[in-house]
């Protein structure tokens, strides 16, 4: 299935149904009184996070959603039935806005867990509910409250614990294949990945953790140039970056180029990003003569660690793995 991450939909809740003037009809009773029962209540449109969701695909192809009227109030003061809710489930990680003023409703990130998006008109009164020593016949009900209508924006932002960046062909999809379950596309040309690829790391101890693979950022990136903002933003909710580089692209002479641009693009798109906690990897170590450039990195960067892998080869992987897990367990 395509990978979707944005979608806007309309939902409208139930209208509350109406309340019933009656009055008792029965042989040998001359003044029955007033028996009309009230209306019953308008569904809810509820959001639900279901883990099963990965995509916001359904949502694209189905962009309105009605939640059940409640039933009118009949005479011998029966009750109007209650409408139906209505249940959207969303994949998890899910920030819901309102879709004309961009401000946020709900971030759903907890799973199974429920949120009412529009609560159902309230069903009017009978005219039962009217009468009164002074008003013994009341000849009026209430009309049902009606439904709420709100167009929504769903915006689905990647759970991980852990977020792959760098330049195209940096090899972040061979790592993350590498390092766990998930088996994304790869090929040798810009821009292979075009979906964010999410994997399962069993980790040596502590807990499995996700690690997201994040398509390649370009110049620009936080602009919109290149995949550009599409998938900037499903850095925001990782923990740590890992900070992948082509050892084979590193120009001796001037060694932080890539890793300067894409720490530019980073902060210029949000200053949290910047903050978060990096782990710079120099990739393709299975490449010949390629020393004099790790060299050059490392003196370029003599306050930070830097690791050298191969994600081909599956040399030092096991060694990041260990340190992510260290310092998730940290956090």
């Amino acid at each position: 299935m395509k990978f979707v991450d944005e979608a806007i939909i309309t939902v409208t809740s139930g209208k509350g149904g109406p309340g019933c003037m009656s009055f008792r009809r029965e042989r040998y009773i001359e003044f029955g009184g007033p028996d009309g029962g009230d209306g019953g209540n308008g569904g809810n449109v509820i959001l639900r996070v279901d883990p099963g969701q990965r995509t916001l695909y359904d949502y694209r192809r189905q962009k309105l959603f009605h939640a059940k009227n409640g039933a009118p109030g009949l005479g011998k003061q029966k009750h109007g039935g209650n409408g139906n809710h209505t249940y959207l489930d969303l994949p998890p990680g899910t920030l819901v806005s309102d879709a004309d003023t961009l401000e946020p409703i709900v971030d759903l990130t907890l799973e199974h867990a429920e949120y009412i998006i529009a609560e159902g008109g309230r069903g009017g009164q009978g005219n039962k509910r009217f009468a009164s020593a002074t008003n013994r016949a009341p000849r009026f009900s209430q009309p049902g409250i009606p439904g709420i209508e709100r167009r929504l924006k769903l915006e689905l932002k990647l759970l991980a614990d852990v977020g792959i960046v760098g330049l195209p062909n940096a090899g972040k999809s061979t790592l993350i294949s590498s390092m766990s379950s998930a088996r994304p596309k790869i090929a040798d040309y810009p821009f292979t990945t075009l979906t964010p690829t999410l994997g399962m790391v069993e980790a040596p101890f502590g807990e499995p953790f996700a690690v997201a693979d994040i398509p390649g950022l370009i110049e620009g990136a936080h602009e919109g140039i290149g995949l550009g903002i599409k998938f900037l933003k499903h850095i925001e909710r990782t923990g740590i970056l890992i900070h992948l580089i082509d050892v084979g692209e590193i120009d001796p002479e001037n060694p932080l180029e890539a890793f300067n641009l894409i720490n530019k693009e980073l902060t210029m798109y949000s200053k949290k990003l910047a903050q978060k906690a990096q782990i710079v990897v120099l990739n393709k170590m299975d490449l010949t003569g390629v020393e004099n450039r790790v060299d050059s990195f490392k003196v370029a960067l003599p306050n930070l660690q830097v690791l050298t892998i191969s994600a081909v080869t599956g040399k030092g992987v096991k060694s990041l793995v260990k340190l992510l897990a260290s310092k998730l367990q940290k956090e």
